[in-house]
């Protein structure tokens, strides 16, 4: 039997492959009925011994094709869902590193049970405690409804509140799960990495975490208030509710909220609806300038990205395969503005003999995945050590079409090769045991050291604007100085900055 206290009482896991598991253990009061579009607050507490040992639902999200892939049963979505699962060795005082994974899925899909974040192999091969989380998400965590119900100022990032509540949960209460409150890396990828990167940047979560790794993520994914507003605009007027009129507003049912949302034609980051937003109170500036500024000073960064992250995109677009030069570069446009015709003149110059449809291809992953993992790792390398990571190796699944896809190097990063979904998206080859045993291996030793390095890595040099050591994943790892620099150096004379939307 697996109990553990909390502070809001104590609760009763599961032990599974010799790891204990406490499933759907509550953070936070669900945010329902009144609480709705509010901050987080302390859960109740309750009498006796609280069953864990079921997930929670999912936070209210639209359909998703991903979270098939991902595997795992069809999920019951509820915006009763401020739960976290741990993973731990055991319940005893040994004071583990703790590793915080937070989910991925454009801040509108995902949560902490899917299969590929199961994390009993990172309690079994490192010793260490995970704990997965759910938060708010699309209109629920991310809607900037301040400007029309001034009884509602800080919807626009409930989703980052959520994981602050998240993390003060484990501050006060993973000693019972055998952790180190504190030594906490916080860790996500894609919308996971860039809560990471904005928690970077966030004074809320200054103190809570010592540590903090990025996966295809990092702190340029913010909106302004402006166009923040104008988002949530669309969809109230969707609900046919007047501007003022709390009352209507929360009466509208979580599928009513969830119909209503508008859909997007943008291409790229700037075009994900909900993301966190710089309204002067949760998040003060944008999160990249308070980074720059020193304000997660001490606190270890591991950061990259995959070589080919935009496929998992693009492939979906039935006109990508025809793209034209003036149409990629007008799509383009409609991302960057007038930067648009510098990058692409001297990405096609160091290309010239690729497809436009991979040229534009390789234009979005850079842009929106790798250039912004290097401007973390520059501001924070300023204040603490940081290394940086590229994930390279291409799956034969789909084809070979994907390549080092978007969100690949998960199972690896988990090893979770053999759970349900990972097949599909890896193939089943023999080499993939090798990389995931290297980058599982790296992951842990930053979790419990401090410092990615291990015996069966070269040795991993520490990120500076002079070298910039990059290690490559791939069935070989090797060290890289400054991969890509020649793109690099393009985006930053001419796009020194993400624009703030």
């Amino acid at each position: 039997m697996a109990i553990a206290a909390t502070r809001s009482g104590k609760v009763e896991g599961l032990e599974v492959d010799g790891i204990l598991q406490f499933r759907g253990v509550p953070y936070a009061t669900p945010p329902v009925g009144s609480l709705r579009w509010q901050p987080p607050v302390l859960e109740e507490a309750w009498d006796g011994v609280r069953d864990a040992s079921k997930f929670s639902a999912h936070s209210a999200q639209t359909e998703f094709a991903m979270t098939q892939m991902l595997g795992g049963a069809p999920p019951v979505r509820s915006e009763d869902s401020l739960y976290l699962n741990v993973f731990t060795p055991a319940c005893d005082d040994a004071r583990r590193p703790v590793l915080f994974w937070i989910h991925g899925g454009a801040f509108m899909w995902g949560s902490g049970d899917t299969p590929w974040y199961d994390g009993t192999n990172f309690a079994r091969n490192g010793d260490v405690v995970v704990v997965t989380i759910n938060y708010r998400l699309g209109p629920f965590g991310f809607m900037y409804l301040g400007e029309q119900f001034p009884e509602l100022p800080d919807s626009a990032n409930l989703g980052l509140l959520d994981q602050v509540a998240a993390l003060e949960w484990v501050r006060d209460c993973i000693g019972s799960f055998g952790g180190d409150p504190d030594r906490v890396t916080i860790f996500g990828e894609s919308a996971g990495a860039g809560s990471v990167g904005t928690l970077l940047g966030m004074p809320r979560a200054r103190g809570l975490f010592r540590a903090a790794l990025a996966e295809s993520g990092a702190a340029s994914w913010v909106s302004s208030p402006a166009r923040a507003s104008t988002i949530a605009a669309a969809v109230v007027e969707r609900l046919g509710v007047r501007p003022g009129d709390l009352d209507a507003l929360l009466a509208k049912s979580t599928d009513d909220v969830l119909a209503a949302l508008p859909q997007w034609q943008e291409n790229g980051v700037s075009g994900l609806p909900f993301q966190p937003v710089v309204d002067g109170r949760s998040l003060p500036e944008p999160p990249l300038d308070a980074i720059a500024a020193g304000n997660a000073d001490g606190v270890r960064l591991l950061a990259g990205t995959n070589l080919h992250e935009m496929t998992l995109f693009v492939l979906a677009d039935p006109t990508y395969f025809a793209l034209g030069e003036e149409a990629a570069l007008q799509r383009l446009r409609n991302i960057v503005g007038e930067a648009a015709d510098a990058l692409f003149a001297g990405y096609r110059a160091r290309r010239p003999g690729v497809s436009t449809p991979e040229l534009y291809s390789q234009l979005l992953t850079d842009g929106t995945f790798r250039i912004p993992a290097i401007r973390l790792l520059e501001a924070q390398s300023a204040h603490a050590p940081a290394w940086a990571y590229l994930f390279t190796w291409e799956t034969p699944a789909f084809g070979g079409l994907l390549k080092s896809t978007h969100a690949l190097e998960i199972p690896f990063v988990w090893d979770t090769l053999h759970r349900e979904g990972s097949a599909l998206f890896t193939g089943d080859g023999q080499e993939r045991q090798g990389i995931a045993d290297a980058m599982h291996r790296a992951w842990i030793a930053f979790a419990r050291e401090g410092d990615p390095n291990h015996a069966g890595l070269p040795a991993w040099p520490q990120y500076d604007r002079g070298r910039r050591a990059t290690m490559r994943f791939d069935t070989t790892c090797e060290v890289l100085d400054d991969p890509a620099g020649d793109d690099r150096a393009e985006f930053d004379a001419v796009l020194p900055r993400h624009p703030l939307r």
